[in-house]
């Protein structure tokens, strides 16, 4: 008994695989013409891609706006609750006539500006994500609390309390709004 030659067996194949690729290429036609895509075809695809284009747009820009707001509504109340904490012991050392009276009145002006740093800065950091109704409210709070802060610092026993209480009630004004701006936690 006598086995197949691998090697025959192949060239057998090889050839009849060419004959067969000559024999249906010799038998196809030609078309004349252009080739071209089906018109309605690709303004259907052109519109689709365009609108999923801008719907990825607005996608990023909404996750990027919900970040900003998160980023500066969780951090306020916190950052400026420090300042309104130490503005009143300040207040409560003045009218009690303490003897650390100008240290809290220094710390609570230092606090009032840190506070207004940090506002400011995340309102820096949020760029054009944040909605500018929302930056305008923060931005008044920075501008209540540095004018506090100043308001704070020129106060003595007998100074006149009026510009310090305005300018206070600026502050809590502007928390206010920003709280009330931001979404509900």
């Amino acid at each position: 008994m006598k086995l197949l030659d691998p090697r025959g067996v192949g060239l057998v194949c090889a050839a009849a695989a060419l004959i067969a690729g000559a024999t249906i290429a010799g038998c196809s036609n030609s078309v004349d013409g252009t080739a071209a895509p089906n018109a309605a075809d690709l303004s259907a695809y052109k519109t689709f891609a365009a609108s999923s284009s801008a719907a990825a747009t607005s996608s990023r820009k909404a996750a990027a706006q919900a970040k900003a707001i998160s980023d500066n509504c969780d951090q306020f109340p916190i950052v400026t609750g420090v300042g309104v904490s130490k503005y009143n012991e300040f207040v409560d050392a003045h009218d009690s006539n303490a003897p650390d009276y100008d240290a809290k009145r220094d710390t609570a002006a230092t606090t009032l500006e840190d506070a207004a740093n940090q506002v400011e800065a995340g309102v820096n950091a949020a760029k054009d994500d944040l909605p500018e109704d929302l930056k305008g409210k923060l931005t008044e709070y920075v501008n209540a609390a540095r004018a506090l802060a100043q308001a704070a610092r020129g106060m003595t026993y007998t100074a006149p309390v009026g510009p310090l209480n305005d300018a206070s009630r600026r502050v809590n004004d502007a928390r206010n709004a920003v709280r009330d701006a931001c979404p509900a936690r």
